[in-house]
């Protein structure tokens, strides 16, 4: 998985979001003993175990990280095929059902709306997805230490995670004794590391949900038709419809396992429009955990619609597949638009990648970040924030964006502008500089 991660990141040539620089920021910064927390990205444990670590390896921090990202987000591929394999019961005979429900839980998780784009843009949230899914076919695997774990995992990316492991932990300290103190410090490590890295690092241990209200994505009215909307939308209508009859299957089979999956979804989803009502944003991405869990249930759907009947050759055999391909081509001109969106998307993130090059390159040839350190507080354009900290190592704090307070203050400033063209460089300008290496800037 990780030489095809490294495949992927080679061949699609993009570079980090705003969040995802700013965790490589977070990474540096502690390594040196000058963590900021204060601005944006709010503050996300998960990237932080990583981005800690990789910083050890300079510039090779990004690679490092994008390496990691793409690896485990594709392994939501793997841990949903392996569940949907193990739930689609089948006879000896039809083990191709099986085989069919595997392949399409792993072909319909990368179908969820935008999923790629996270994906090569380097975020969290398909990751966390693959932990979510991990999670599920560990437990399934009798490894409750293993699910526990990559629980813990997932809840560092994802608050909305947090039930789901205090509902997970009661049965594991009730069916397994032996555990106990295993999810002691699981529960320890979680609060350490949401809450204590925050309070020596920021104004407040709760910096993280202070700085995700009242953002700008957050909904203004509907919040709870509006978030179930959202999560409507990040699959095609013929999923959700092979997921209801799925469900349909099992109550008529009292099949616990699948009805536990659809109750995943439905907490998920409404954790989610608790936390819109109470003015955090719930943007679609937020919940790909439970949409790649509603890929699964789909799949084993379909799956056991062909291991029903006992021959295909029978009008009911010859009716259940029927079905199922009738649920396959609905969502083939779905698959066609993601993929287009795609395609899209990609050219304009490699221009993105040609400007973030080119800015690399710029401070480099002018001497290095050192160059840049006395000659004031660095301001850019906001999308371009955390990239220009992570360039000059930086805090995202010390980077300005505000440039009206800034032109009209008489501070010394240097302004990072990439030009209108994409993928054509910066204008770097240092203005009311004192010292001379900072006045000879261009």
């Amino acid at each position: 998985m990780v030489l095809l991660a490294l495949i992927v990141v080679r061949v699609a040539n993009t570079r980090p979001g705003f969040d995802p620089y700013g965790w490589l920021v977070w990474g540096h910064q502690a390594l040196i003993g000058n963590l900021n927390t204060n601005a944006a990205p709010s503050w996300k444990p998960l990237p932080f175990l990583f981005t800690f670590p990789y910083a050890l390896a300079g510039h090779y921090q990004l690679w490092l990280w994008m390496i990691t990202s793409v690896a485990l987000s594709l392994g939501a591929s793997v841990f949903a095929a392996r569940i949907a394999y193990r739930l689609t019961d089948a006879p000896a005979d039809r083990r191709w059902a099986r085989l069919f429900a595997a392949a399409f839980a792993a072909i319909a998780v990368m179908m969820i709306d935008q999923y790629w784009h996270f994906i090569l843009s380097h975020q969290s949230d398909p990751m966390i997805a693959a932990l979510v899914l991990g999670a599920i076919d560990c437990h399934l695997s009798e490894r409750p230490r293993w699910a526990f774990a990559l629980g813990i995992l997932a809840s560092l990316g994802r608050p909305e995670i947090w039930p789901f492991v205090g509902l997970y932990a009661i049965w594991a300290w009730r069916a397994r004794p032996s555990t106990r103190w295993f999810l002691a410090g699981g529960f320890a490590f979680l609060a350490i590391m949401w809450f204590g890295i925050p309070w020596i690092s920021s104004r407040s241990p709760f910096v993280a949900a202070d700085n995700a209200l009242h953002s700008g994505r957050r909904l203004h009215s509907n919040f709870v038709v509006g978030t179930v909307g959202r999560f409507a939308r990040l699959q095609p209508r013929g999923l959700e419809l092979a997921a209801l009859l799925s469900v349909g299957f099992a109550v008529w089979m009292r099949d616990r396992a699948v009805l536990m999956l659809a109750g995943v979804v439905a907490l998920w989803v409404a954790v989610e429009a608790a936390m819109v009502l109470h003015g955090w944003p719930g943007v679609p991405r937020y919940m790909f955990g439970a949409a790649s869990v509603l890929a699964l249930i789909a799949a084993i759907g379909l799956g056991r619609l062909l291991a029903l009947p006992p021959r295909l050759s029978d009008p009911a055999g010859i009716g259940c597949v029927a079905v199922v391909a009738a649920f396959v081509l609905s969502v083939i001109p779905w698959s066609v638009s993601q993929a287009r969106a795609e395609r899209r998307d990609l050219n304009e993130q490699r221009l993105r990648t040609e400007t973030i090059n080119k800015l690399y390159s710029q401070v480099s040839a002018l001497g290095g970040p050192a160059r840049f350190r006395p000659c004031g507080e660095p301001l850019t354009r906001l999308q371009y924030q955390s990239v220009v900290a992570w360039t000059l190592r930086r805090n995202v704090a010390a980077v300005g964006f505000k440039y009206g307070p800034a032109l009209a203050s008489t501070r010394p400033i240097v302004l990072f502008t990439p030009y209108p063209q994409p993928g054509s460089g910066w204008l770097i300008r240092a203005l009311r500089q004192r010292l001379p290496s900072c006045r000879s800037l261009p």
